[in-house]
C-alpha cells in the first residue's frame, strides 16, 4: 500500500510533469472506482493542471476550480507515459482504472491502475478537497512544521488503544500505514501493543523522533527515483516490515510476525518487547 513517502514522491513527480498542461480526455475505465458524479469526470477536460499535492495518503490534482482526488488504497498506482496508446481504453478485467490524456504532448498522460481482485481504489472530482471523506477526517501531517512533540503528545492524551493502531489511524496522524508504523515502532524500541495512554514522556519522545526520522529518510531515499522503482525502493528500505524470519539489522534477533484476518505486523522481540514473543493470533497478547 502506498504510504506517505511514496505518495509524496508521486505528487512531486506528477507536479513536474503536469503543471501548466491541459487535459484532453479522461477515460473512466473502472466505473466502480468513481465515487462522485457531480461534477463529472469530463468536467476536467480542457482544464489546466495547476498543482499536484498530497493529503496524507491521498493525491490531489488541482485543475482550475476542480480537484481530482484519489486514494490508491492497497494496490493502486499511477503510471506516467510519454506515449499512451492511441486507441481509447476499453472497460475490462485488467488493472487499468482511469486514463488521463494531455492536450500537449498529445500522446502523453497517465494511467491509474489497481492490481489484485479486491478493488478499493477511490476517485473523486470535487470543488473542495474537504468534500472527500478521507480528506475531511485527516489528522495532522507528520512532515508539517506544526507537528511538534507537544502536539503529538496531545494527540495521545487519553488514548486507550494500542500504539500500533493509533499510528495507523488517519484521523490521528495522516499518512502512516501498516509498513511505516512497524518501522517507526522498531526505531523507537516500542511494543506495537503497548497502550498509548501508558506511554511515558520518554517513550512519547522516542516515537515522535522515530516518526520524523523514518518518514524523512524514506522520502529522501525516493528522491530522483523513477515511479516504477518506488515500490522496490520501499521494500529495500524497510528493516522489519515484511521481513519475518530474517535477522534484525540492529540486534540480530529473529524478526517475528503477528497475523490478523486481513493484515500482519512484524517486530523484533529483543528490540521491542524485552525478548518476549507476541502470540500470533487475532487478539494478540504477550506470551507468558
Amino acid at each position: 500500500m502506498p504510504e506517505l513517502p511514496e505518495v509524496e514522491r508521486l505528487s512531486r513527480f506528477l507536479a513536474g510533469q503536469l503543471v501548466g498542461r491541459s487535459v484532453a480526455r479522461v477515460y473512466p475505465v473502472a466505473v466502480h472506482a468513481l465515487k462522485t458524479y457531480d461534477p463529472p469526470l469530463t468536467a476536467l477536460e480542457g482544464r489546466t493542471f495547476e498543482d499536484v499535492t498530497r493529503h496524507g495518503k491521498l493525491l490531489d490534482f488541482r485543475a482550475g476550480e476542480l480537484h481530482l482526488v484519489m486514494h490508491l488504497a492497497r494496490a493502486g498506482w499511477v503510471r506516467w507515459s510519454d506515449k499512451l496508446p492511441v486507441a481509447p481504453p476499453r472497460p475490462g478485467k485488467g488493472p487499468l482504472a482511469l486514463r488521463v490524456r494531455l492536450v500537449e504532448p498529445e500522446e502523453a498522460g497517465f494511467d491509474v491502475t489497481e492490481a489484485g481482485s479486491q478493488k478499493h481504489l477511490a476517485v473523486y472530482v470535487v470543488r473542495d478537497p474537504r468534500e472527500v471523506p478521507g480528506v475531511a477526517r485527516l489528522g495532522p501531517d507528520p512532515l508539517a512544521e506544526g507537528f511538534t512533540r507537544e502536539a503529538f503528545a496531545g494527540l495521545l492524551a487519553g488514548e486507550s488503544r494500542q500504539i500500533k493502531g493509533v499510528l495507523r489511524d488517519q484521523s490521528v496522524v495522516a499518512g502512516i500505514g501498516n509498513a511505516y508504523s512497524d518501522e517507526i515502532l522498531h526505531a523507537a524500541r516500542m511494543s506495537p501493543f503497548k497502550p498509548a495512554a501508558r506511554l511515558s514522556e520518554d517513550e512519547v519522545g522516542r516515537i515522535y523522533e522515530a516518526i520524523g526520522t523514518t518518514l524523512g529518510e524514506a522520502v529522501e531515499r525516493s528522491r530522483g527515483l523513477a515511479l516504477k522503482d518506488l515500490k522496490a525502493e520501499k521494500r529495500s528500505g524497510l528493516r522489519v516490515h515484511g521481513r519475518k524470519g530474517e535477522p534484525c539489522p540492529v540486534c540480530g534477533d529473529t524478526i517475528r510476525e503477528v497475523s490478523f484476518s486481513d493484515s500482519s505486523l512484524q517486530y523484533c522481540p529483543a528490540c521491542q518487547t524485552g525478548g518476549k514473543v507476541l502470540a500470533d493470533r487475532r487478539m494478540s497478547r504477550l506470551l507468558k
